[in-house]
């Protein structure tokens, strides 16, 4: 009730001052038709539907739900294809509350939602770790006489998944076989990811995890490419689909990532996220008996996972053997040898750590943003030595116009102030200035 009051008295207040439309949210346009078609972005369905793709691309998911107002506003009438658009971008951006107003308002278009547009409403519920939500899609699939796809079963295992939820994985297990849907690499990859996230962690965990990755070299024929044509339209991978820790990596360059490594990707990720040498080192011995090389990315989890157990000389060598193979090569693979090497901010390890970066900035590789961010928090935490990594890192980005996030210029500005630098230092007065800027664009 007081709300109600409230925003009646505000009401009255804008009525009064002619900003009613302010208030109400409603927007008039009374300007001449050539300024409305220059503020004007998009006139119909197709050009919104090209503004709502670039949007995704972009990873701008936070417009989404202001061009579909605008679409209304304009009496433009939303197509699937659009509501696909839409489901797609609130699953990129975790953004449940939406996904749900679009299927919503798809309805009431009239519009059924299919079969892809519940799939990717169940995978947004498992990357929110919401599997209560996704099992209660399934109900209103089959309420709505939509059938299931072999993408909507491995979408809910994965939801399910997300949150250890081992019971009400190997139902959905059951009901693949049951419905004469084989099991393939990423359902392999789901039941390793319900063990992983398993609390607490199960004893016969590792076994498990060589269980299922050697379960998967010989998966079913059965409905074995899970992609299909929406899909393929919209951008979304397999991956990126079941919320897989190799979804940002899917799409570089060959070599970086061996598609039917599925279930190694996995398993290596979890032993890596464990410290698990042993795990690491079966998973390793697999492989060559298979006569088959490690990818870059299973490059990066065991050089991660050698590192984070304490063994950077192991991580090391493998560095090095990986690249006198030469199988290929990438920015993140010095990237998560430098990281590791500062866990524990040995000497050894930090100068390690920056001949890495070293030798990386002498190849001229790239380093985003991303990574050179994740770099300079991790280096920044040094209490003690000289500071000498994160004052590299910070030079080496700033001489490649390369721009840290807010937590990275904070943590790097904390560190230099934690060492009581005169207050006229150039450095500290630099990083000041971009701390500042950064902290009143963003927390404002």
């Amino acid at each position: 009730m007081k709300f109600l009051q409230s925003l009646l008295g505000k009401t009255r207040f804008a009525v009064r001052n002619g900003s009613l439309p302010r208030v109400s949210g409603t927007r008039f346009y009374n300007v001449p038709a050539e300024e409305y078609n220059r503020r004007n972005y998009a006139k119909n369905v197709q050009e919104y539907n090209t503004v709502l793709g670039s949007l995704n691309a972009q990873r701008r998911i936070f417009l989404l739900r202001d061009v579909y107002e605008d679409m209304m506003l304009d009496g433009v009438r939303p197509t699937r294809e659009t509501f696909h658009a839409l489901a797609v971008g609130s699953m990129r951006g975790s953004r449940m509350h939406d996904a749900f107003f679009f299927k919503d308002q798809m309805k009431i278009m009239g519009l059924v939602p299919d079969v892809t547009f519940y799939n990717f409403l169940i995978s947004t519920c498992g990357k929110c770790k919401n599997s209560d939500q996704a099992v209660q899609i399934l109900e209103e699939m089959k309420s709505m006489e939509v059938k299931p796809n072999v993408q909507t079963y491995i979408c809910l295992l994965h939801a399910c998944a997300a949150q250890g939820r081992i019971d009400r994985v190997q139902i959905i297990v059951r009901d693949m076989t049951a419905a004469g849907l084989g099991l393939n690499k990423f359902s392999y990859a789901g039941l390793i990811v319900a063990h992983q996230n398993k609390t607490p962690l199960t004893d016969d965990f590792d076994a498990k995890v060589i269980e299922y990755v050697g379960r998967s070299k010989n998966w079913s024929s059965v409905e074995t490419d899970s992609a299909n044509a929406e899909n393929v339209m919209v951008g979304v991978t397999d991956e990126e689909l079941y919320n897989l820790p190799t979804a940002e990596y899917v799409t570089r360059r060959g070599g970086f990532l061996n598609r039917p490594f599925t279930a190694y990707h996995t398993a290596f990720n979890a032993a890596a996220d464990f410290k698990n040498v042993k795990l690491t080192d079966t998973l390793l011995e697999m492989l060559e008996k298979e006569n088959k090389t490690p990818d870059i990315y299973i490059v990066m989890q065991v050089i991660r996972c050698y590192c984070h157990a304490g063994e950077i000389d192991r991580g090391l060598q493998f560095f090095e053997d990986f690249l006198a193979l030469g199988k290929g090569n990438a920015a993140e693979i010095y990237v998560t040898l430098a990281e590791g090497a500062m866990v524990g901010y040995t000497e050894k390890g930090m100068q390690i750590s920056i001949d890495i970066l070293t030798r990386m900035n002498e190849r001229n590789f790239f380093m985003n943003s991303k990574m050179g961010s994740e770099l300079l928090i991790m280096a920044a935490g040094e209490k003690t030595g000289g500071y000498t990594n994160a004052n590299y890192i910070w030079d080496l980005m700033r001489a490649r116009n390369i721009y840290p996030s807010l937590a990275a210029v904070e943590a790097y500005y904390q560190g230099l102030k934690d060492r009581q630098i005169p207050q006229d230092d150039p450095r500290l007065m630099l990083v000041t200035q971009m701390y500042d800027n950064l902290r009143s664009r963003f927390r404002t």
